[in-house]
């Protein structure tokens, strides 16, 4: 069997993993964590599990451990309860797995937004993030003492500016970071031992990388394994080549005319409404959330978040574009290759989308600046997104 890095210490939404709330970091009555779906007792001693390390323990500041391995992320696993020894190693075993790291998992109000929010080991967990994200010493440093790195897009589009204060379920807490962590929706990052003040479930979550193994295949795997509702989304997945060109899709593989006006009218009656980070309508939306919604009122499903939306279909030249196709964007300096805008193309050269906070849905010309491509969203490629 390869070797394989298993690191047992404390380590989006995408529409397939569906955080539980985090609870708040007051005492309880009896049951009220059974009531809300999360885990009902402590973690397992040291003796069962592994010993965490000082810094997870205290608020002391000390250096994180210097960076020495990336390791990408091909599959991000979300489970009702806390992970145990057995069924990690039982993971561990399976075919093509070459790592694995623990997280905690749940969403938490920042700002007054609601934010997919993982609690991590930063010694660790920084090898799974995107290189220029986990090159930062400083960064993890700041989030090992107690900082919340933030994604570039909530940042930026959502109004949460570096270095701010912001307020938290146990108070303010400082944006530190901006880093993309490149699973889907999960928006912010904290240590383990501030996420046990925001009330985090304790080892909910577990990255998985195994770069030479198909993803798909694998995820069946872990979901013949694990409990009933545990929840697997692909994240950076190691899948067989897919047609590219739109010739070689079969008839009826794309949206029909009247999809796509059904799908443009709706788009257009929302001129006007404000942008609000990870709405997702009728009144009010952000990029992802109104491709979602106008597509939704056309019979189709569309993934929530931008990286799923970009491989619903095959990709056209942009001289090629017609109505209702999708527009992408590469805008994140933390992660060059992430998705991070979309926009649904009007014809004409022009553009309807969501822009960021402060702004409101609008009807713009086509705007070619970090543009990644062009997508033609096929229903069926697009109900298949995981």
């Amino acid at each position: 069997m390869p070797f394989i890095v298993v690191t047992l210490v404390a380590v989006l939404t995408a529409d397939v993993l569906l955080l539980v709330q985090a609870r708040p970091p007051v005492p309880e009555p009896a049951g009220a964590r059974q009531a809300a779906g999360l885990p009902t007792k402590k973690p397992a001693q040291p003796t069962q599990r592994p010993t965490q390390s000082l810094m997870a323990q205290s608020r002391t500041i000390a250096p994180v451990a210097p960076l020495k391995q990336l390791h990408k992320p091909n599959l991000f696993v979300l489970t009702r309860q806390p992970f145990t020894m057995a069924q990690l190693q039982k993971v561990a075993k399976l075919r093509g797995v070459r790592a694995l790291e623990l997280a905690d998992a749940a969403s938490i109000v920042l700002d007054g937004k609601r934010v997919q929010t993982l609690g991590v080991e930063p010694s660790t967990f920084r090898s799974f993030t995107p290189k220029v994200t986990a090159a930062s010493d400083g960064l993890w440093t700041n989030v090992a003492n107690g900082d919340v790195a933030v994604s570039f897009v909530l940042g930026s589009d959502g109004g949460l500016a570096l270095h701010r204060r912001v307020s938290g379920p146990a108070g303010p807490l400082r944006i530190g970071a901006y880093a993309t962590t490149g699973f889907g929706a999960v928006d912010a990052v904290v240590s383990k031992t501030t996420g046990r003040s925001l009330g985090l479930p304790n080892d909910n979550a577990l990255i998985v990388s195994a770069p030479e193994t198909n993803s798909a295949t694998l995820r069946k795997s872990l979901l013949k394994l694990l409990p009933k509702g545990t929840q697997v989304a692909m994240v950076n997945p190691v899948l067989p080549a897919t047609r590219t060109n739109t010739g070689s899709w079969p008839a009826g593989s794309f949206m029909t005319g009247e999809q796509l006006t059904a799908a443009l009218k709706a788009a257009i009656s929302k001129l006007g409404r404000p942008y609000v980070w990870g709405a997702e309508g009728p009144d009010t939306f952000d990029c992802s959330g109104l491709v979602q919604w106008a597509y939704k009122q056309a019979g189709v499903y569309m993934p929530r978040v931008t990286h799923q939306q970009w491989v619903t279909g095959p990709q056209v030249p942009l001289s090629q574009a017609h109505p209702g196709d999708l527009l992408f964007w590469r805008n994140d300096p933390t992660n060059p290759d992430y998705i991070s805008h979309v926009a649904i193309y009007w014809g004409d050269g022009k553009m309807l989308h969501a822009p960021r906070t402060g702004d409101v849905v609008k009807l713009v010309p086509v705007n070619t600046r970090n543009l990644a491509g062009v997508v033609r969203v096929s229903p069926i490629a697009a109900a298949r997104v995981r």
